[in-house]
């Protein structure tokens, strides 16, 4: 050790010279604040001085003259600089910059700390403007090779690592310069210079709105805990992105000096889906990480991300549970990151590796300082005193008195062993952080910012002039933009407008008693589709210098429009994206409509957070009002005109008297030049209809017969037959499901574009479908759909609900090869997927797929109970259960056919076949939609484990095998991917009810284990040996005196129930029991009943 203090006092004393030979002369920096030791007591004056010498020569001497970044080594030539980090010490400087501001003669300290702060937050900007076109190309498809650097050299500001060299994809890095950049502005520091600039960041934003589905490598760099090389979603990243959203909505970027087009736009609904996202991940930090320290800037300093505080609480008593130690908190369990264990000569691990670290992980005083602001903010004094306390010991000194915090403590190679066997037994020690000028500069910044706070010579308020952090008690009931804290009790009345397509569907109306405006009546006020909006924000950061489009293609939601708009000089209102003329069939079925109205008012209700009131345009076509379809859309008006719609309260008016409370967004960055030509919108035209004539009611077609749906031509005996033959036919027949059988051979055989007497044969079927639809031939329409390849709107972002709330989805058909997604995808691709794997043996599969995904996406989002225990949502084996849920309801009558009822009723089966099963109904059926749906019981994958620790050959059930090494080496207990691992071993099994009975099997071993802590399995066990010698006892209780029964047929066990004297939990308790006595397994060492 005496070497290190030699070596610190060394370069102390060269940075000592190097002050004095700077500094020699000048009337700012007099020469005696040098060697002030700490005052207590003093003026305030001495207090910051204090600071002021410790920022100097800790951090700012390392800046980089020409970038403004800080490198992450200060020692060496090979100077590189993380954002992340540079983030943190310009915040630092900034932050002692606002406590100088209490001094008037500061002797330009103010200006010199500002300015090093504003010279950083410009180089990240540089930077990162200079790949401005990966920005393009992320914007459009965000893939990790296609993202912002992370890492730049600090002194030109050039790439230093590809992406194949380093994990650039850090959403966290571009939402924290975004946050600072924020905090910064508002306290009065000019940052942003030009409208270049100004462009370039409202496209970062359209980066960051894409958080909640893109899976990056997150503050650590490395991505999954297994440093395998594979992003993962991480809450860290997701909260700083909302938080970064919420904060730089509507700010404008020049502060005071500002004008309309230096105002950023965000997109409400990408905003929500990321605070839905971030919900649903935690307390998880990702599949990986059960838990993590990087969520603690996130929960709280900087970001402040989270509004809800049950949740938050959650969270920080797992970090601090899990993570804390008495050096400081782990990064994550089994964080091999410089440990004296990992190899760094290797970029990533193998596999298993990970076990080697268990015990012996870092841990870095960083995190303790967290806590200590904190615990400033929200005003616990005890927790700032109990982690100061823990964090003073940790610090190191330089020779001049300066603190120093260690990056990391670590468990030397020698006690490595000693640690394993009594964790927390071993003195660990400081990485060589104040050693030859070596400092760690983020923990460096953030004590400074701890300090400056715990002192008082910076508040709360200061260092978040935007005010992130709003105390319990300080809650407003609504924000001014939409911040983390929303309506306390959320009793909000939606303004609806009644619209009607033309005067005569009013005039209609009005005879029972609803009243609406049709578009000319709203006039000047315009009414636009949301993807005329769409077309309007394309214009929102164009830049053709730095090669930037605008906004995205991407719809808006419906809470974005819930806002009117002033679009020059046009004040515009817009209906949601459920009234849009669909070329997808769901769109027929009116019930599917009036479901969609009820659930986006819900919607709004639960995450409008504005001030105003959300303006609703519901759009009334005269299609509606058709047969059948009417006296449904009629009550649902009449509900309207109660006040109450789903248990949504709303308020009808005309268009003009509901402005005045709404919420107006002026788009003013479509500013166009006299030379330039005005983008043209469309906005709704009312229909041009004699106002006296009549609307058509068509008599009420309830839906068609099965006998309609069904065609009268045999496919097998038609699809030998010749071109000429089959057109024939097809001019001859009137039957659409005939019609549509023979256009599949023609479309197969010939090609789309092959023509017939009316149009290609692609056109043909396009008219079958339209025609199938207005008779709601449910059953046609769909095959149709299927021919057509028709795809859904939002499938892509219904996958990404489903995903984000740690489940995975299967595409393809039940029985066949099945897809299995675990990160988003686009449309084209999802597309591709259902097109190839679903339609195999039935078309129309092919597009039921999609409705359930539609579905599915939107229940798991509001009710995410329905589906506890349900890991994977394989939607064939989702439609197998629906079948067989219709065969269960038909008794000994024929099953209806999926396929022929309307999309409303698919939805409302699938509702009822995920609510928990029916006491009344035999276990065969039971186990018949439980396993078709994958549910499995409370604690099921932790037994797993458990049962995988007794068994060192591993678990084999339908061929799949899941080994005990290199699972348990590689994995913990309570991780997502040990489920999933699980799931896999189980996706083999074909049967259902036979799955479900594997599950029951793996719960009794759990408890057999259990019961007997000295037994462990010596062979490996094959699942379905155990069940077949279960099946065999329950044929001898059960075999009939006249040997009838089938001796593979196990319908009655499957049908018999689990618990009791003879449930199939006693034959297979049994089946296991009798393994133990053939010796497959094998006493342990401290077995009791062992004489010798």
């Amino acid at each position: 050790m005496a070497n290190l203090d030699d070596d610190r006092t060394s370069s102390a004393h060269a940075f000592l010279k190097f002050e004095g030979h700077r500094l020699s002369g000048s009337i700012y920096e007099p020469l005696k604040s040098i060697n002030l030791p700490k005052p207590e007591g003093g003026s305030l004056w001495d207090k910051l001085d204090h600071y002021y010498r410790i920022v100097k020569s800790t951090l700012l001497l390392h800046q980089s003259p020409t970038t403004g970044l800080f490198p992450t080594k200060t020692y060496g030539d090979n100077r590189k600089a993380k954002v992340h980090d540079s983030l943190y010490c310009a915040a630092c400087a900034w932050a002692l910059a606002l406590a100088y501001r209490r001094i008037d003669d500061d002797k330009g300290r103010t200006h010199e700390l500002e300015h090093s702060a504003i010279k950083c937050m410009r180089g990240i900007l540089y930077c990162y403007m200079r790949q401005a076109d990966k920005v393009q190309q992320f914007k459009q498809d965000p893939k990790p090779s296609e993202c912002l650097h992370s890492v730049f050299s600090a002194d030109t500001g050039d790439e230093v690592f590809s992406h194949k060299e380093y994990g650039h994809l850090q959403i966290n890095a571009v939402s924290l310069f975004l946050l600072y950049l924020v905090e910064m502005i508002s306290s009065g520091l000019q940052i942003v210079y030009n409208t270049d600039e100004v462009s370039f960041i409202q496209n970062l934003v359209f980066c960051v709105e894409r958080a909640y589905r893109v899976p990056d490598f997150g503050v650590w760099e490395r991505g999954s805990k297994y440093n395998n090389g594979s992003p993962e979603l991480h809450s860290s990243s997701v909260g700083l992105a909302k938080a970064a959203l919420e904060a730089i909505n509507g700010f404008n970027l020049f502060g005071n000096q500002g004008c309309s087009w230096s105002v950023i736009f965000v997109d409400f609904d990408a905003h929500n889906r990321n605070r839905q996202t971030l919900c649903s991940l935690l307390p998880r930090e990702s599949r990986s990480h059960n838990t993590d320290a990087a969520l603690l800037p996130c929960l709280s300093y900087p970001a402040f991300a989270l509004d809800d505080e049950v949740l938050f609480s959650q969270t920080l008593d797992k970090i601090i549970r899990k993570l804390k130690g008495k050096y400081g908190f782990k990064r994550f369990l089994r964080d091999g990151y410089r440990t004296a264990l990992e190899d760094k000569t290797r970029r990533y691990y193998k596999p298993a590796e990970i076990k080697l670290f268990d015990g012996i992980e870092c841990e870095f005083p960083l995190f303790f300082i967290f806590m200590i602001i904190d615990g400033v903010f929200r005003g616990n004094p005890a927790q700032v005193k109990e982690y100061q306390d823990l964090l003073d010991p940790l610090l190191q000194h330089t020779s001049e008195g300066c603190p120093v915090v260690p990056k990391y403590y670590y468990v030397p190679a020698d006690f490595v062993e000693l640690e394993k066997k009594n964790p927390g037994s071993q003195k660990r020690f400081p990485s060589n952080s104040g050693c030859d000028g070596k400092f760690f500069l983020w923990g460096q910044a953030v004590y400074i910012i701890a300090k400056l706070l715990a002192d008082k010579l910076v508040s709360p308020k200061d260092i978040d002039p935007i005010g992130r952090y709003i105390p319990p008690q300080d809650q407003r009931n609504v924000s001014m933009r939409f911040s983390n804290q929303g309506p306390l009790e959320n009793d909000l009345v939606v303004h609806v407008a009644l619209i009607a397509e033309s005067q005569r569907l009013q005039v209609f109306l009005n005879t029972y008693g609803i009243q609406t405006q049709t578009p000319q009546q709203v006039e000047p006020i315009q009414i636009w589709a949301q993807k005329e909006l769409v077309k309007a924000y394309f214009h929102l950061g164009v830049n053709d210098k730095l090669g930037l489009s605008g906004r995205p293609d991407r719809p808006i939601g419906c809470l974005g429009t819930s806002k009117i708009y002033r679009i020059l000089g046009k004040t515009v209102v817009c209906y949601s994206i459920i009234f849009d003329l669909s070329d997808f069939y769901m769109s027929q079925d009116v019930m599917m409509l009036i479901d969609d109205i009820k659930n986006a008012l819900q919607f709004i209700k639960q995450y409008w957070k504005m001030h105003g009131r959300p303006l609703f345009v519901v759009l009334i076509r005269e299609d509606n009002i058709r047969g059948s379809r009417f006296n449904p859309i009629l009550d649902m008006l009449a509900a309207f005109r109660k006040g109450i719609v789903g248990g949504v309260k709303v308020h009808v008016d005309r268009v003009q008297t509901l402005i005045s409370g709404a919420v107006v967004e002026q788009l003013d960055f479509l500013r166009i030049a006299e030379t330039e030509e005005a983008p043209v919108f469309k906005s709704l035209e009312e229909l041009d209809l004699p106002k006296h004539s009549k609307v058509k009611r068509q008599s009420s077609t309830p839906n068609a017969s099965e006998l309609e749906q069904q065609p009268d031509v045999n496919i097998n005996e038609w699809k030998n037959k010749s071109t000429y033959e089959i057109l024939q036919k097809l001019g001859d027949c009137n039957c659409l499901a005939s019609q549509a059988l023979l256009s599949s051979i023609l479309l197969k055989r010939e090609g789309p574009n092959f023509i017939t007497k009316e149009g290609t044969v692609a056109e043909h079927i396009e008219r079958i479908y339209r025609r199938a639809g207005s008779k709601k031939l449910w059953s046609v329409v769909r095959f149709a759909a299927s021919l057509l390849g028709k795809l859904v709107d939002s499938l892509a972002p219904s996958i990404t609900n489903v995903l984000v709330q740690g489940k995975q989805v299967t595409l393809g058909a039940f029985g066949q090869e099945e897809e299995v997604i675990s990160n988003p995808l686009s449309p084209a691709v999802i597309k591709n997927i259902i097109y190839e794997k679903c339609h195999l043996q039935d078309e129309r599969e092919a597009v039921v797929q999609q409705e359930l995904v539609i579905h599915i996406g939107w229940i798991i989002s509001n009710s995410p109970e329905l589906f506890s225990g349900m890991l994977k949502i394989r939607i064939g084996w989702i439609i197998h259960a629906m079948k067989y849920e219709l065969k269960i309801r038909a008794g000994d009558m024929p099953a209806k056919d999926l396929y022929q009822l309307s999309p409303s009723e698919v939805k409302q089966l699938l509702l009822d076949i995920l609510q928990p099963q029916q006491q009344g109904r035999g276990w065969l059926n039971r186990r018949q939609i439980d396993g078709s749906l994958n549910r499995t019981p409370a604690g099921f994958y932790d037994r797993v484990w458990q049962i995988l620790e007794r068994t060192p050959n591993g678990l084999i059930v339908a061929g799949k095998f899941l080994p005990q090494q290199p699972t348990l080496s590689d994995m913990t207990m309570y991780e997502m991917n040990f489920s999933l691992l699980v799931e896999d071993m189980l996706q083999n099994i074909d049967q259902p009810e036979y799955r479900q009975i594997i599950v029951e099997l793996l719960m009794v071993i759990s408890v057999i284990l259990e019961r007997n802590p000295e037994l462990e399995f010596q062979d490996k066990v094959d699942l379905d040996k155990v069940v077949q010698e279960a099946f065999r006892d329950f044929q001898k209780d059960h075999s009939s005196p006249k040997g009838a029964e089938k001796q593979d047929d196990m319908t009655a066990f499957y049908n018999t129930h689990p618990i009791g004297k003879k449930g199939t939990c006693s034959y297979l308790s049994k089946a296991v029991i009798t393994l133990l006595l053939e010796g497959e397994m094998k006493p342990s060492n401290d077995d009791p009943c062992t004489i010798s």
